[in-house]
């Protein structure tokens, strides 16, 4: 490809040279010969400054977002006002535009993405569809799981993504769609058929400081980032902001599907819970589907619910939808079960606000009810967030639960006891008893060995990740492993347990 059609439709302000280019590239450390450099201002550094560096390693071409950059001899060189919206022109172009050729729904929301994402995968697979998955888990592509750096990958990685998706035959796009990667322009261009709103809640303000500027960045999903509008909305309407898009999208888009718990086009119609899972009637435009879920609680019939709107929005038949919520056995990290044949329940979830503590604690207050089982929950805040929902989340921790370990969650470059300092002040005003301890694995062993026969244990906050970052870095912790290294130690068959399961 040359430069000329690399950069076509990218913006640019001024231009000279025509290279053939063989890669394109933000990163100055991938460069390599015959590569396209495009030089960006990012949130923590500016791309302009690696220009000479990128040269040096083979660039023939760079793109750049500073007027003030002068360019070189000998290279092709090109003048944008905007670093990331040229990147996702320039990437789609060098990929052949792989977007423009599948039917991607993008979910966006402050909880249950991911959950709404593995079940739209799975109805799409019943329904003899192939597809691809992005979100904060893990990307799935080609048959392949590819961990996840970003729950929304940068212009250049997502492309890739589809490109190689396209090749292997997929024709549908699954993707979560953060509030960063709308606000940062990363999904430039990017055509939705669907757009799924889950909820919102106090999330990210360290980075949007209000949750005007929070749904603001959300809503762009639903405007269309240098897109037409998406065809399809999907929106919980039992959410405030939701109700909003609904209303917002009713002259935008050609389809506009509401969901809620009573109410809407999508709703839920006696709904049975129990520790095997969710059974309910899931009414629709066209009739009622009975589906039953192994995945259980509230949140998760509105994920359901969600899922179901976007498989139904593309095309797919009662059977299918029903079929798909049925197969998706479990999602990492998501009430995930640790199963060592111990006499209480353990359970790892990403919960990691103080909306989705609220939601998990009722839940397993709901499972324990009746057995006179307590609620144990280990929890901690992120290190370099929001501040203000420390509180709130220590507070949503002990209104919920009899027990109450606080420890750190990806502490980063503050103290993990400062951060604990925080939190503990809502723990405190909710009047439960608790414990403090800033060494998770040892607070993990603590909360497990609290539990007594009928109780469950809520390792919140983690999830599917496999690291804790702190001031010196990155370190692995599995919040899983380590839950069952504290049963083993206890006396506990993990390895037995795990057998029997599978049998």
């Amino acid at each position: 490809m040359t430069f000329e059609q690399a950069v076509d439709g990218a913006e640019v302000l001024a231009h000279s040279g025509n290279p053939g280019v063989s890669s394109v590239e933000y990163d100055s450390r991938r460069v390599k010969p015959g590569s396209l450099f495009v030089a960006m201002r990012g949130e923590a550094s500016d791309g302009n400054r690696f220009i000479d560096q990128a040269i040096s390693a083979g660039a023939v071409a760079v793109v750049t977002d500073s007027a003030a950059e002068k360019p070189r001899a000998g290279v092709a060189w090109a003048v944008v006002p905007h670093g990331r919206r040229a990147l996702a022109r320039i990437s789609a172009n060098f990929y052949k535009r792989p977007a423009e050729r599948l039917a991607i729904t993008g979910i966006t929301g402050t909880n249950g993405k991911s959950t709404t994402a593995f079940l739209l995968e799975s109805i799409f697979k019943a329904a003899g569809r192939k597809s691809a998955l992005i979100g904060t888990i893990e990307y799935h592509v080609a048959g392949k799981i590819l961990p996840a750096p970003h729950t929304t990958p940068e212009a250049l990685e997502l492309n890739q993504i589809l490109h190689e998706a396209l090749a292997h035959g997929a024709t549908e796009t699954v993707m979560e769609v953060s509030s960063h990667a709308l606000a940062q322009e990363r999904v430039f261009g990017v055509p939705f058929d669907v757009a799924v709103f889950t909820n919102l809640t106090r999330d990210h303000l360290d980075y949007h400081q209000t949750m005007k500027d929070y749904f603001a960045a959300k809503r762009v999903l639903f405007e269309g980032c240098g897109t037409d509008p998406p065809r399809a909305v999907v929106t919980n309407v039992d959410d405030e902001y939701g109700a909003e898009l609904a209303h917002f999208s009713r002259k935008r888009s050609a389809v506009v599907l509401k969901y809620g718990w009573e109410r809407g086009d999508l709703h839920a119609e006696r709904v049975e819970t129990t520790t095997r899972g969710t059974r309910f009637d899931l009414a629709t435009p066209e009739g009622k589907i009975a589906v039953f879920s192994s995945l259980i609680g509230r949140v998760n019939v509105y994920n359901i619910l969600a899922a179901a709107g976007a498989a139904y929005a593309r095309g797919c038949v009662e059977h299918a939808i029903a079929e798909g919520i049925d197969d998706l056995a479990c999602v990492p990290g998501r009430f995930e079960r640790v199963e060592c044949g111990q006499p209480f329940t353990v359970v790892v979830d990403y919960a990691h606000t103080d909306d989705a503590l609220r939601n998990l604690t009722t839940l397993a207050r709901e499972l324990v009810s009746g057995t006179n089982g307590r609620v144990i929950t280990l929890f901690g805040c992120g290190g370099d967030r929001d501040r203000k929902k420390r509180p709130l989340m220590g507070e949503a921790a002990g209104r919920g639960s009899d027990f109450v370990v606080l420890t750190s969650d990806n502490p980063r470059s503050e103290d993990p006891v400062a951060i604990m300092n925080d939190a503990v002040v809502g723990v405190q005003k909710s009047g439960v008893k608790y414990a403090v301890e800033p060494d998770r694995r040892k607070a993990i062993a603590l909360a497990i060995s609290e539990a007594r026969p009928g109780d469950i244990v809520l390792l919140a906050g983690k999830g599917h990740e496999k690291v804790q970052i702190a001031r010196e870095g990155a370190t692995p912790f599995d919040d899983l492993e380590v839950a069952r290294e504290a049963m083993r130690a206890a006396g506990f068959d993990c390895q037995a347990a795990q057998a029997g399961a599978r049998g």
